[in-house]
């Protein structure tokens, strides 16, 4: 399966966020799709999603407009995870979870037995099984991110779409969501994933797309965007590259001094 965005141009107001921007995900392949804070990438995702219309340009699945491909269809096939983790009802873990599911019931049906399979892997996947009991709003930031993941999981779609999925994770629980996005990348499913942590980025990504202005400025392998000169330029610091136990890093070193000219 294969989502493609061609030429998507969005606006808010007379401010343009993203500029004649083309994206496409495979099954079985995990992007990730990096840049500075407000360079579009949320705005890209949602628009992937089918849950923002572009001004410009179009996104097809398999070669079909979404909009031709239908609300249900979609919602058994694409599972976005949100950035923030933000809930504001105390609905308890495991019935959140259920949501998930919810694209494949019919309505006035009982959970079937796949069903609940589905939920169960899906919470144990995202190591939420603990919470299953507790309410949404006893959770810290990093347990409704993780419980939230497990709702997209437990959808089983083609393809995920999540917006920054480790912000607020410790170390351990962003490795093991890395991992975890990996290992269902290598399921078949396909992935894109916003991140601002490069060095998970060049670790776990099979392509990276960074976008800076609205404007994609590079793609390709992770070495091959993580350069000095493109992260120089999107992010305007001069980063440390390096290599420690076979594994890349990447460190803010310092603000690089403004273009002569500009504020």
């Amino acid at each position: 399966m294969k989502l493609e965005a061609r030429n998507i141009a969005v606006s808010f107001g007379q401010t343009a966020v993203l500029r004649s921007v083309d994206l496409a995900v495979a099954s079985g392949e995990m992007v990730g799709l990096i840049g500075p804070n407000g360079s579009g990438k949320t705005t890209l995702l949602r628009v992937l999603a089918n849950l923002r219309a572009p001004d410009g340009g179009g996104v097809t699945l398999d070669g079909r407009d979404l909009e031709a491909v239908g609300e249900r269809e979609l919602s058994k096939k694409i599972a976005y995870l949100a950035q923030g983790g933000d809930v504001h009802w105390p609905m308890r873990v495991g019935a959140l979870v259920g949501l998930g599911r919810l694209p494949h019931r019919r309505a006035f049906r009982d959970q079937a037995d796949s069903d609940t399979a589905a939920i169960e892997r899906a919470m144990y996947a995202a190591d939420v099984v603990s919470l299953r009991d507790r309410t949404m709003t006893h959770l810290s930031g990093g347990e409704r991110m993780r419980v939230l993941l497990a709702r997209a999981l437990a959808v089983e779609a083609s393809l995920l779409l999540a917006d920054e999925p480790v912000a607020a994770l410790d170390p351990l629980h962003q490795l093991r969501v890395m991992e975890l996005l990996r290992d269902v990348a290598r399921g078949g499913t396909g992935v894109i994933v916003v991140l601002h942590d490069l060095s998970l980025a060049a670790r776990f990504c099979d392509r990276l797309v960074l976008i800076a202005d609205g404007d994609i400025i590079a793609e390709g392998r992770p070495a091959d965007v993580l350069t000095p000169a493109s992260l120089a330029r999107a992010y305007g610091v001069d980063i440390v590259c390096g290599v420690s136990e076979g594994l890349p890093f990447y460190l803010p070193q310092s603000v690089r001094p403004p273009i002569q000219g500009t504020p």
